[in-house]
């Protein structure tokens, strides 16, 4: 008997998992669906490891229900070939606030569990996994990035077989510079608060999604164009964390300077980082692009402009109504490129180490008409969060990582904008695309 499909990890966007306080007995959520205390998951500004609030003893707990609880039990479901041969589907739970080097390293042991733990399945055991073991991998949003990060940095000594990602800002999305500057943005469904803004401003991982394109970005003269760059941000930003600096900062040195040389520093990790996801090269690593499935979410209005102006106090965002559209049905290539899932840009979702020819995009119509209260999140929450639930990509998926085509040619996406559909080149066979 053939080997079953390989033991698949799920790793999920940016806040997206529990956060758990182990300091007080018993343990407290300190973030959650419904809980957000975002002073308790403010970072210290001396070791961004650790929280502003101390004695606190804080990790992460469980992946978000509502966005991945359908998914993993389709994924556990249907990956087996046959009921008493279950394949093991792992959420990876993560905390989302770290540098995203550490969760690669968390997920390079997590596999090493997983292998281990997959090894002792009697059914695996028979047809020899131990000999050559390997894990798919199924990333959503920032999980797509870990993923990339994780395999860059491992040479060819990875034991991955296949990969999957679901809207992941490989380019970055204007979401986070919303999110530092305001509060608010698709990247959370709360209101604006100073609380939020100030827990934004010194978390590592949500500088790792900021926008490394240059479509849509419009800077005035004498203002660095990349947000890479401090020069590029609004003064606020420095007051934010000189102030934390000021409450929990132990160094009485210039606050000023230390608060330009952690904002800066936090930058330049975020551009390192960015570095490294671009220049993955599959080839080098033992993967090839049939091997990558990577879903694009279209057909959503997204963010896909951003106006800096000089104000009072240097560099000041002008977020204007238009700056946000859909133009997916267009019939201009270009102006099909002016879209998104409501939260990632196309222009931000299309990894280097891909061609175009092989992204499959999706929009909020792939929906089934009977996935009623799917479509109804997606239109008042956004279609980014919530596209991991769509029964078609669960088979899309299954077709991936099995190898065996759906069993009722179910499947289906679109051509990225300007791609010739007879070259068109996706990591799974599907049908010539639908129309829009």
């Amino acid at each position: 008997m053939a080997m079953p499909c390989y033991p698949t990890i799920v790793v999920p966007g940016i806040t997206a998992a529990y956060l758990r306080d182990s300091y007080p007995l018993p343990p407290e959520d300190v973030w959650t669906v419904l809980t957000k205390d975002y002073g308790r998951v403010s970072l210290h500004p001396d070791n961004l490891r650790y929280e502003a609030q101390e004695p606190a003893l804080i990790a992460s707990g469980q992946v978000y229900e509502v966005a991945y609880r359908e998914l993993i039990e389709e994924l556990r479901h249907n990956l087996a070939d046959k009921e008493d041969r279950p394949v093991p589907v792992y959420p990876f739970a993560y905390d989302w606030r770290q540098p995203l080097a550490i969760t690669e390293a968390q997920l390079r042991s997590f596999i090493d569990e997983v292998i281990a733990r997959t090894a002792l399945l009697k059914h695996y055991d028979r047809e020899g996994y131990s000999d050559e073991p390997k894990v798919n991998l199924l990333g959503h949003s920032m999980g797509g990035l870990v993923i990339a990060g994780y395999l860059q940095g491992s040479g060819k000594g990875h034991r991955v077989n296949k990969v999957a990602t679901l809207a992941t800002p490989y380019q970055g999305s204007f979401e986070p510079i919303i999110k530092v500057t305001t509060g608010t943005a698709d990247l959370g469904g709360t209101a604006p608060s100073s609380r939020e803004r100030e827990a934004a401003r010194l978390t590592p991982a949500l500088y790792q999604l900021l926008p490394s394109f240059t479509t849509g970005i419009d800077v005035a003269p004498g203002i660095p164009a990349s947000p890479f760059d401090p020069g590029f941000w609004q003064s606020s930003i420095i007051d934010t964390i000189k102030e934390y600096i000021r409450l929990y900062g132990l160094d009485r040195s210039d606050r000023t300077q230390r608060a330009l040389a952690l904002f800066t520093e936090l930058l330049k990790g975020a551009a390192d980082h960015r570095a490294r996801v671009d220049g993955l090269d599959l080839k080098a690593v033992g993967l090839s692009a049939g091997d990558w499935l990577c879903v694009v979410g279209v057909g959503s209005t997204t963010r896909v402009k951003l106006t800096v102006i000089k104000g009072n106090r240097g560099p000041d965002f002008a977020f204007k109504s238009d700056d946000r559209t859909d133009r997916w049905g267009d019939t201009d290539a270009a102006q099909r490129r002016l879209t998104g899932d409501g939260t990632v840009p196309f222009e931000g979702a299309v990894p280097k180490f891909l061609a175009l020819e092989n992204l499959v995009c999706v929009t909020p119509k792939d929906f089934g008409y009977w996935e009623i209260e799917d479509r109804a999140f997606a239109a008042i929450a956004g279609f980014h969060g919530i596209l991991p639930n769509m029964d078609m990509l669960h088979r899309l998926i299954v077709a991936h990582f099995t190898g065996r085509p759906d069993r009722h040619g179910n499947i289906w996406g679109q051509p990225a904008p300007g791609v010739d559909p007879k070259r068109w080149d996706p990591a799974v066979k599907l049908p010539p695309p639908r129309a829009s």
